[in-house]
This record gives structure tokens, C-alpha cells and sequence, in this order.
């Protein structure tokens, strides 16, 4: 199972920016998403988390800046970014619960490769 993280880039404080994390492999279900963020000398934070069925939740210092989404048959997910700041400066990862087979209840836990998101005031 892989997750792929694009999307990233330099942008200008105020401007936008359209994460997508797309799954592949053999995969029989995945549950909750995330999407994580971290700086060099600092703990990953969590930026926002989905659900299976659509229910998300936020980090305080992105609600109503940051939208996430998925799209199940298509196994991807989007981060949606408006009125970028920079401290939101930082690599971006997606991050899934993964379930391989009808057969075996066992979830993985599952990282992208990280996409850089570098904002400029």
C-alpha cells in the first residue's frame, strides 16, 4: 500500500493551495484520514482528520482556512488551503488506516512521502 502526497509548492501569504493524497495497492477499505504537518526540530501536529463516512475536524489554527475532503471511490484525499499564512510553512502528510483484506480485521497505519508547502509574507 502506498500513499502519495502532491500538490505542494511556494506560494504568497493569501493565496491558495490544493493538497491530494491518493492510495494505492491492494486495499480492501480505508478508514479515518489525516493530513499532518511538521518543521525541522518540531513534533509532527495534526492539521485535520476524515472519517470514513465525511465527519472531519480540524486544528485550531486552520479552522476556516482549511478544507479536507475525500473521495472514496477514487481512494484519494484533498486538503484545500485558503488564506495561506507562513507559519503554515511546513511538509505536509497524509496519513491513512488502512484495511488490506475482507479476511483479516488488522489496520495499518499508513504514510505519505510528505508534499512541501512553503508560504512567503
Amino acid at each position: 500500500v502506498q500513499l502519495q502526497a502532491s500538490g505542494g509548492g511556494l506560494v504568497q501569504a493569501g493565496e491558495s493551495l490544493r493538497l491530494s493524497c491518493a492510495a494505492s495497492g491492494t486495499i480492501f477499505s480505508i478508514d479515518d484520514m489525516h493530513w499532518y504537518r511538521q518543521n525541522p526540530g518540531k513534533e509532527r501536529e495534526l492539521v485535520a482528520g476524515i472519517t470514513s463516512g465525511g465527519s472531519t475536524n480540524y486544528a485550531d489554527s486552520v479552522k476556516g482556512r482549511f478544507t479536507i475532503a475525500r473521495d472514496n471511490r477514487k481512494r484519494t484525499m484533498y486538503l484545500q488551503m485558503n488564506s495561506l499564512k507562513p507559519e503554515d510553512t511546513a511538509v505536509y502528510y497524509c496519513n491513512a488506516i488502512v484495511r488490506l483484506s475482507i479476511l483479516n480485521p488488522r489496520t495499518y497505519n499508513t504514510w505519505g512521502q510528505g508534499t512541501e508547502v512553503t508560504v512567503s509574507s
